[in-house]
């Protein structure tokens, strides 16, 4: 999986930094945007291979970012994350261009293994 570059977007600073420092470890490139506008910067200015993207944050919400990064980047897979237990009634009608998600708190190892199987079948 070396060789992989994921973007985490999360409102939780703590969460996504920790994230981003214990994938490294795995050979795994990842920076992290704090916010819906943040990210659409960091795709602008870079490519990944992955997103990694919180459903529930202040301002711009993940359906929104979501459907924006469909919009631009119709072929860059995004993975919800969330920490509402509303989630598998929202995921019922899991929001039209995530390939999956998890709830957190985010197993790593369950995360790695979500990341590759986006990545395979974009």
């Amino acid at each position: 999986m070396a060789g992989l570059k994921a973007l985490l977007i999360d409102d939780e600073e703590e969460l996504v930094s920790t994230l981003v420092e214990r994938l490294g470890y795995r050979g795994i490139t990842a920076a992290f945007a704090l916010d819906g506008y943040e990210a659409l910067h960091k795709l602008r200015e870079d490519k990944f291979d992955v997103v990694v993207l919180d459903l529930k944050m202040p301002g711009m919400d993940g359906v929104e970012i979501l459907r924006r990064i469909n919009s631009t980047y119709p072929d860059l897979p995004v993975l919800l994350i969330t920490g509402h237990g509303s989630l598998a009634n929202e995921m019922e009608d899991m929001p039209e261009g995530a390939h999956d998600y998890l709830m957190k708190p985010v197993d790593l190892e369950t995360l790695i293994a979500k990341m590759q199987e986006a990545v395979a079948a974009k």
